[in-house]
């Protein structure tokens, strides 16, 4: 699951660099048929070189025109189907496109972009590091996968240093994973700096330039269905991202989600919800329900009625003489409430022979009966006076069966 997440809430669409895109022939029909545009740009798309020589060798010639102040030169009436690549030479640096026929209709737009020497190398790893800020960057996702009475949860962080050196942030990169969750470990694939040391993580500086990816897994019981994530981090969140995996009725809300829908990623169904950016040590809140649970009624009912048996042993340690009119009366209290669960037993095995209801629900609810009744049983087995005894043996053979059944 974690790597169908990753997956689905990375895919997110960025603008390439712009000399991935230099050279590279592109058509268009905003042009004169037979037409070619060359852009030339140093470094950055804002970065225009003007009134600088660019070349397009057509077939055995070659045609000179200077670029325009928005950086363009353009070649017009070239031959159809003739091979062509245009070409440039700036501060020493020689930039060339892709050789392509020249167009049968239509215009050809591309980009010859230069190195802009005036900003140095892009990054220095290897620098003395200096004091500065990291983010955790915008795409950086918190993944939640449900299980049986809890929710994993992962962390992806992906830790941002946008110095071209490496940064000590002013304040340790540390924060604890939430209270009620176990099983705290760094994920592998994670950076060296990363640690864990029972619920508190730990980033260890200096951040090199670029990207520190930091992924952290947990475990919080949900045993309800529902389950409360309250999350603080030393650096700011640039922008929220959720994956939570939806099984059944599975839910997502917090107040920080500003939009969430549902998508299929590989069979499964998930939940993505995105925010805005949320500040150094600013909690983010989640509620998650609808988590795959068992009742917990038949606890309930067990502990009432262990209660309600040890009030009898009380009472029953008295002398005779203390209040027997208050021994009949409970006596007489569980005999009704033995009743009523015997009624509703009755019409929970006719519901069941009947194949009216839900199987699991009504083997579940007829379980929770049957213990129920047993505990009734062994109190008033524990009380050998009162005013309506009971056949216990004439009904031990029937709890057995229904047990069997």
């Amino acid at each position: 699951m974690l790597c169908v997440g990753s997956a689905v809430v990375r895919a997110q669409f960025q603008m390439p660099d712009p000399k991935q895109m230099s050279g590279i022939p592109r058509p268009v029909t905003d042009l004169p048929d037979h037409a070619i545009s060359v852009r030339l740009i140093r470094g950055e798309l804002s970065n225009n070189i003007a009134n600088h020589q660019v070349q397009l060798r057509i077939g055995s010639k070659t045609v000179t025109v200077k670029t325009d102040e928005n950086g363009r030169a353009q070649f017009n009436d070239v031959t159809p189907g003739a091979p062509v690549k245009a070409t440039a030479d700036v501060d020493g640096e020689h930039l060339e496109s892709q050789e392509f026929p020249a167009p049968d209709k239509g215009g050809v737009r591309l980009m010859l972009v230069a190195t802009d020497k005036s900003k140095g190398p892009a990054t220095e790893p290897n620098a003395a590091p200096i004091s500065g800020q990291v983010v955790i960057g915008n795409q950086s996702r918190i993944i939640v996968q449900p299980t049986d009475e809890a929710v994993d949860v992962y962390y992806l962080l992906d830790i941002e240093n946008t110095a071209r050196v490496p940064v000590n942030p002013g304040a340790p990169f540390v924060f604890d994973v939430p209270k009620g969750a176990t099983g705290a470990g760094i994920m592998q694939g994670s950076s060296p700096l990363a640690s864990v040391k029972g619920r508190r993580v730990t980033v260890q500086g200096p951040f090199p330039p670029g990207q520190t990816l930091v992924q952290v897994a947990y475990e919080m019981a949900a045993v309800d269905g529902s389950v409360s994530i309250s999350q603080t981090f030393p650096a700011t969140f640039s922008q929220l991202g959720v994956v939570v995996k939806k099984v059944g009725d599975t839910a997502i809300s917090s107040p920080q989600i500003a939009n969430q829908r549902e998508m299929p990623a590989e069979g499964q169904m998930y939940i993505a919800g995105s925010g805005g950016s949320i500040a150094a040590g600013q909690p983010m809140t989640f509620e998650i329900s609808g988590v795959p649970h068992h009742s917990s009624a038949p606890r309930w009912v067990t502990l009432m009625l262990a209660a309600a048996i040890f009030v009898v042993a009380g009472w029953s340690s008295r002398p005779r003489e203390q209040n027997e009119a208050e021994d009949a009366a409970e006596r007489k209290r569980l005999i009704s409430k033995r009743d009523r669960l015997l009624n509703d037993l009755v019409r929970v095995e006719h519901d069941r022979r009947s194949g009216r209801v839900d199987p699991h629900r009504t083997a579940t609810r007829r379980e929770e009966l049957i213990s129920a009744l047993e505990l009734i049983y062994g109190a008033l087995d524990s009380d050998d006076a009162g005013p309506a005894p009971v056949d216990h043996a004439g009904l031990a053979a029937p709890m057995g069966q229904l047990r069997a059944s």
